[in-house]
C-alpha cells in the first residue's frame, strides 16, 4: 500500500511506525490499523474494503492518527517540564 501523507522529515518515519504500533498495541506497524479497525467493530481486512463506508474508514485512521497526536503532544510536554 502507497503512503499518500509525506512527513516533513523523512528520518522520522520508523519512529512514526513504532509508535503506530506501540498505540494499537501490535508488534508491526501495518497491523495497527487492523487492529484498530477490530476494536472498532468495523469490518476492515486486508485487501480490497470496497464495501466499507467513507464514515467507517475514516473512523480507522482518523481514530490512530488522533491517537498517535495526543501521545506526541504528552511526549513534548514532559521533555519540556524535564528541561526547565
Amino acid at each position: 500500500m502507497s503512503r499518500r501523507n509525506k512527513i516533513l522529515v523523512p528520518e522520522a518515519r520508523q519512529g512514526l511506525d513504532q509508535l503506530k504500533a506501540e498505540i494499537a498495541n501490535t508488534n508491526s506497524p501495518e497491523e495497527a490499523k487492523y487492529e484498530m479497525a477490530r476494536e472498532q467493530g468495523i469490518p476492515f481486512r486486508k485487501g480490497n474494503n470496497g464495501d466499507l463506508t467513507t464514515k467507517e474508514a475514516g473512523k480507522v485512521g482518523g481514530s490512530l492518527g488522533g491517537q498517535m497526536v495526543k501521545e506526541l503532544v504528552k511526549r513534548a510536554t514532559q521533555q519540556l517540564n524535564q528541561n526547565q
